[in-house]
């Protein structure tokens, strides 16, 4: 349960959401990730959290696996049960420390449970240094949609456990980023637990948006191709609605078979693995963005589309319908909807009410953005150590 700040926030004429971001000049932030940049949703937030730190001031180091030119850096890769496109990899702990004790930072973060996790663990044991644990995944259910995890069975599920259950102990806060994260957090072992929202590249809320065309032409799903992802109903969908353009945009293990179905659909295209820097114009030149996930812990990509002013169609598992201020300007997918039946829903809808919704969306994205910072920037301080201000009651 989730225990109210003991001081009350300042009065201010300036509303909450509309406060200049702190200055976080001699603020010192680690964050240590098995996750690589660019590569997934965990490495993307952590790359965009980074962002904005620095350009608040503050001292940041990303130490992360690094993928470049179709080859892992930073340790022995291994590969990623049931995903041949990912790695996890072994560090050499040498390096890791001389990083760690050149910055010596007054906060770490670790978002993953893995070598990398486990070394900036030990360094934080040893130093005076604040530890936030980001709480992203939930390994246990995408194990039960993948065979592969399977076969690895108890093994992996007690490693993952463990490792969370370490890292939960030796924080002082552990932040996820849905109600239903916070609640699997609390199952494993965390007792201080906080909400936390997601950061947006700076160039998606900085740069001009473009319109939305008359008439919905163009539908996008950019994501990881695993099967908590739901694509069947991306093909399904574009083979019921042969009016629309489909694009697939990402990688993973099902990447044979969408290759093979868009080979059978002249309206749905497989754009491949995008590079960060691409994602903004892939994003630009759509009209909607769907993410019809079984499983989806917040749903980055749907809030980097609402920031570029784009109509968002989302499944009733996505975390990010728990912020009430983002709902409101999703189309969710009703219960035993195909997303198919929803898209059809929004294109009949009149363009007055599609261009509101769009332009609501923007402003949320904006306004939880800075929200974001300034909440992490209370958190790696210890001005806000249950992790709940900036959140309660979202």
């Amino acid at each position: 349960m989730l225990i109210s700040s003991q001081t009350p926030p300042p009065t201010s004429d300036i509303e909450p959401d509309q406060a200049p971001i702190p200055d976080a000049h001699g603020l010192r932030v680690a964050i240590v990730s098995d996750a690589a940049p660019e590569r997934n949703g965990v490495g993307t937030y952590y790359r965009d959290l980074a962002e904005h730190l620095k350009a608040a001031g503050a001292k940041i180091e990303l130490i992360s696996p690094r993928y470049r030119a179709g080859r892992w850096h930073g340790g022995l890769a291994m590969p990623m049960p049931g995903d041949p496109t990912q790695r996890f990899l072994i560090p050499r702990p040498q390096l890791i420390g001389r990083r760690l004790k050149r910055l010596d930072p007054n906060a770490i973060i670790i978002p993953t449970p893995g070598p990398y996790a486990i070394l900036g663990l030990l360094f934080a044991r040893r130093s005076q240094a604040r530890l936030v644990v980001g709480f992203h995944t939930h390994f246990e259910r995408l194990a039960a949609l993948n065979h592969h995890w399977r076969l690895f069975g108890v093994l992996a599920q007690t490693y993952l456990n463990s490792c969370h259950r370490a890292l939960f102990k030796a924080s002082h806060l552990v932040l996820a980023n849905s109600d239903e994260m916070l609640d699997v957090a609390r199952s494993i072992g965390a007792t201080h637990v906080g909400l936390m929202g997601t950061p947006i590249p700076k160039h998606f809320l900085d740069a001009p948006v473009s319109p939305l065309r008359p008439h919905i032409e163009r539908v996008l799903f950019a994501g990881r191709l695993a099967p908590e992802k739901n694509l069947g109903a991306v093909i399904e969908a574009a083979t019921v609605l042969p009016g629309l353009h489909f694009q697939i945009a990402g990688d993973g293990p099902l990447r044979d078979w969408v290759q093979q179905e868009a080979a059978r659909l002249p309206n749905l295209e497989y754009v491949g693995w995008v590079r960060r820097q691409e994602i903004r114009p892939l994003i630009d030149r759509t009209d909607l963005l769907v993410l019809p996930s079984t499983i989806e812990s917040f749903g980055t990509i749907a809030l980097e589309a609402m920031a570029r002013g784009r109509l968002v169609v989302v499944s009733s598992q996505c975390g990010i319908l728990s912020w009430d201020q983002l709902n409101r300007a999703l189309f969710q997918m009703r219960h035993d909807e195909a997303l198919s039946s929803a898209l059809m829903r929004v294109c009949a809808m009149d363009q007055g009410i599609l261009e509101r919704k769009a332009a609501l969306g923007r402003e949320a994205a904006r306004e939880i953005n800075d929200r974001n910072l300034r909440h992490w920037l209370s958190v790696l301080r210890d001005q806000d150590p249950q992790g709940i201000e900036q959140y309660e009651g979202h």
